[in-house]
């Protein structure tokens, strides 16, 4: 398997469609994109995972049955070295970002998100690329609760609208990652 691409959230009915489950959903918003094949629950991993091709390059996106902060249990099993590390791409959901825009990156810092400190703990390195999708509100909230009322929130129908109009320039950047690389996809966006 030449790409892993892992959503990052919570498993469970009471986490769908909330902010803190964006990784999931873009990865979602992915599967149906490129055509993969159907999610089917891999015991090993603890996730559910499918798997597909762009350009003749195989992929395979998985969805960690485990709560975020242990994410990288998921993920170790598939990442056996720093090597492969490079073709991993995390998409998660990132409170320093406006909601409605995203960024790309590599070999950065977690930046507090406790599912890609579970990652990069995990599989001893930061070098992967992260798909980091914005969930702030024009008004970031202040004070440890207010924020976690925020990402646990669940998305408004207008956010809702929004994340699929932005689903269209992710999948492209996704497919470009597996099918160009990292420079030649961040030098065109």
């Amino acid at each position: 398997m030449a790409h892993i691409i892992v959503g990052l959230g919570n498993p469970g009915k009471e986490y769908e469609n909330t902010r803190h489950n964006t990784g999931r959903i873009f990865a979602l918003f992915f599967a149906k994109y490129a055509e993969a094949e159907n999610f089917v629950f891999n015991k090993k991993l603890n996730a559910e995972t499918a798997e597909g091709a762009i350009s003749k390059e195989k992929f395979l996106i998985a969805l960690p049955n485990t709560y975020m902060n242990k994410s990288g249990s998921a993920i170790k099993p598939l990442v056996t070295s720093v090597k492969k590390a490079k073709d991993l791409i995390v998409i998660h959901d990132d409170l320093d970002i406006p909601s409605g825009r995203f960024k790309i990156s590599f070999g950065k810092n977690s930046g507090g998100h406790k599912g890609v400190e579970s990652i990069m703990r995990a599989i001893k390195t930061k070098d992967f690329t992260r798909i980091r999708v914005g969930i702030s509100p024009k008004k970031k909230p202040s004070g440890e609760k207010n924020v976690e009322k925020l990402i646990l929130g669940k998305f408004t129908p207008a956010e809702t609208a929004e994340l699929k109009k932005l689903a269209k320039k992710i999948n492209a950047a996704i497919e470009s990652l597996i099918a160009r690389g990292f420079q030649i996809t961040v030098s065109q966006l």
